[in-house]
């Protein structure tokens, strides 16, 4: 379809109004799903960062409580042990 002038394609045979609505309200909606994955992204990301440092915290708070309860042996002279 062409047109004749700028004026005639806004008016769109008398049916403008409705197609640009359209138009916009599809951009609209597109950019609102764009911006909101990505801030949902980005919260996604952090949550898995922070339970990952939580978990580590965990594990080296663990593995330093049953270092606390490991005794050395100690060996005599003749190699021998002695546990306590």
């Amino acid at each position: 379809m062409q047109f004749s002038s700028f004026g005639d394609f806004i008016n769109m045979g008398g049916y403008g109004f409705y197609v640009w609505l359209s138009f916009g309200s599809a951009t609209l909606i597109l950019s609102l799903l764009l911006i909101i994955s990505q801030k949902g992204h980005k919260q996604v990301i952090s949550a898995i960062t922070k339970r990952q440092a939580r978990e580590a915290k965990i594990i080296k708070a663990k593995l330093s409580k049953t270092e606390q309860y490991i005794t050395p042996v100690e060996t005599n002279e003749k190699g021998a042990t002695n546990e306590p």
